[in-house]
C-alpha cells in the first residue's frame, strides 16, 4: 500500500468513511451515491478537503460524494484500481454477507432434513411444523445450524415413539437420547417435544406452561412424568380380592362409585380383567351421571377424559387380555374423532351412538341450542366412513353432554349395541 492512499484514507478521520464503503461492499452494493456524517469534527472535515482537494460545504453534517472520492483516488493514482479495492487494502479482504446468509439459511434447512422426512407421514404434525418455523423456536432453542441439527434429529427420534401405549418419561429421553434427562423440564429438546405432544393431542402448541397442563399434554400422548399422575376414571368394572386394584374396584362396583385408578396401581395388576361389553366414553361428566343415576346397577364403563392416559391404555389393554370388547362413544368434533381413531386402533370397538346416523339426529335435537361451528382437521372415521362426510356436510361440534340423556338411557338398559 503506497504512502499516499494511507495519507489521504488511512487515518482516525477518514476510518468513518472508509466503514461505511466496507459496509456497502459487503453487502453486495456498488461504492457510489453519497454517504453523510452527522456533527462531523473539525479534524474529520479538514480530512475530507485534503482528500478532495476543495473545501467542504459549510453546516454540522459532513456529505462525500463517493464518486468523487473513487475518481480522485484513480486520477492521483493513490489506488488506480479505486476506492473498492482501496477499502481492501486499509482494511483486508470483504466479506460476502450474501453469500454467509445464504450459507447459513441453508445451514439451517438442513437441520430440519431428517425431521421433515419423518413429518411426510404424520398429517397430524404439518400445522405444528409451520408453526415451530413461524415462531422461530428452533433457532431460540440452538445456537447454530449445526447445535440444531443435533436437537432436530433427537426431536425425530422422539416423535417416531409418540403417541406411545405407555412409557415413563425418563425412560423415553434415555431410549431416544442416551440422556435420561434429555426431556426434562426447561431443556431445548423438552420444549420442543411438548409442543408436539400437545399437537398430536389437539391442543394449542405453547400451552399454558404449567406443571399440571405439561403433565397432561404428555400424558395424552402416553408419556407420563411418574405412575402416580396418571390415572384412569371407570365405573362398574369388576375386581377380585387377589390384588389391591381388584380390590378397589370391586369396593367401588359395589358401592355403585367412580373408581380412580393410578398406573402405579394398574402396572401392577398382571391378571387380566373380564367384563364383558365395555362401553368406553370420552368426558367424566358420562361417569358423574351414571354413577348418580344408576349407581351399582351401572354396566363397565371407562373413561378415556380425553386424549387416553397411560393408565387408561393399560386397564383397556387389560380388559381386552379378558375377552372384553368395546362399545365406544364420543365428542361429535375433529378432536373426539382423533381420539376416537386412536382406541378403535388399539382395542377394536363397535359404535355407541357414534356413527354417521347418531350424528344427524343429534345435530338435529341440539339445533335449538345453538351449537358451535366444528372446526380443526377433519378425520377419517374407519368404523363409518360417512360420519367423516356427514360430519364434514353438517360443520356442527355435538359434545357428549349434549347427547347424555340418550347414553344414560342405554347404560340403563344395558342392551347390546
Amino acid at each position: 500500500m503506497n504512502e499516499r492512499l494511507e495519507r489521504l484514507l488511512g487515518g482516525p478521520e477518514t476510518s468513518w468513511l472508509v466503514d461505511r464503503v466496507r459496509h456497502r461492499l459487503e453487502r453486495g452494493m456498488p461504492p457510489n451515491g453519497s454517504v453523510t456524517l452527522k456533527a462531523a469534527t473539525p479534524e474529520q472535515r479538514q480530512a475530507i478537503e485534503r482528500l478532495l482537494g476543495r473545501r467542504a460545504a459549510s453546516g454540522a453534517s459532513l456529505s462525500v460524494s463517493l464518486d468523487e472520492v473513487d475518481r480522485v483516488l484513480r486520477s492521483s493514482e493513490a489506488c488506480p484500481e479505486g476506492l473498492a479495492a482501496a477499502v481492501v487494502l486499509l482494511r483486508g479482504s470483504v466479506r460476502d454477507l450474501e453469500r454467509e446468509n445464504a450459507l447459513r439459511e441453508a445451514a439451517w434447512s438442513e437441520a430440519f432434513t431428517e425431521l421433515n422426512a419423518v413429518l411426510t407421514d404424520r398429517p397430524e404434525l404439518s400445522g405444528w411444523r409451520l408453526w415451530v418455523e413461524s415462531t422461530g423456536l428452533v433457532r431460540r432453542c440452538a445456537n447454530g445450524p449445526e447445535e440444531a441439527h443435533t436437537l432436530l434429529g433427537r426431536l425425530t427420534a422422539v416423535l417416531l415413539r409418540l403417541p406411545h401405549s405407555g412409557i415413563p418419561i425418563g425412560r423415553l429421553a434415555a431410549e431416544t437420547c442416551g440422556d435420561a434427562h434429555a426431556l426434562d423440564e426447561g431443556r431445548p429438546l423438552a420444549t420442543l417435544a411438548l409442543s408436539a405432544a400437545r399437537a398430536l393431542s389437539g391442543l394449542p402448541y405453547a400451552g399454558d406452561g404449567t406443571a399440571d397442563a405439561r403433565r397432561r399434554a404428555w400424558a395424552a400422548v402416553g408419556v407420563h412424568l411418574d405412575n402416580l399422575s396418571s390415572s384412569v376414571l371407570c365405573l362398574g368394572i369388576p375386581g377380585d380380592e387377589d390384588t389391591p386394584a381388584g380390590r378397589v374396584l370391586a369396593i367401588n362396583r359395589a358401592a355403585g362409585e367412580p373408581c380412580l385408578l393410578t398406573l402405579r396401581q394398574l402396572q401392577r395388576h398382571e391378571a387380566p380383567i373380564s367384563a364383558g361389553l365395555v362401553r368406553i366414553c370420552e368426558n367424566p361428566v358420562v361417569i358423574a351421571a351414571a354413577a348418580d343415576e344408576l349407581g351399582a346397577h351401572c354396566p363397565p364403563l371407562v373413561c378415556t377424559n380425553g386424549r387416553p392416559s397411560a393408565a387408561v391404555w393399560r386397564l383397556l389393554d387389560l380388559l381386552a387380555a379378558g375377552g372384553s370388547e368395546f362399545a365406544y362413544h364420543g365428542d361429535f368434533d375433529w378432536g373426539g374423532i382423533g381420539i376416537a381413531g386412536a382406541v378403535h386402533e388399539r382395542v377394536g370397538w363397535r359404535p355407541w351412538r357414534y356413527d354417521s346416523l347418531a350424528y344427524e339426529a343429534a345435530t338435529a335435537s341440539a339445533g335449538a341450542l345453538r351449537p358451535s361451528p366444528l372446526t380443526g382437521r377433519p378425520g377419517e372415521t374407519p368404523w363409518d366412513p360417512a360420519l367423516s362426510a356427514t360430519m364434514k356436510r353438517l360443520a356442527v361440534r355435538v359434545e357428549e353432554e349434549m347427547v347424555l340423556k340418550d347414553l344414560l338411557a342405554d347404560l340403563a338398559d344395558d342392551s347390546p349395541v
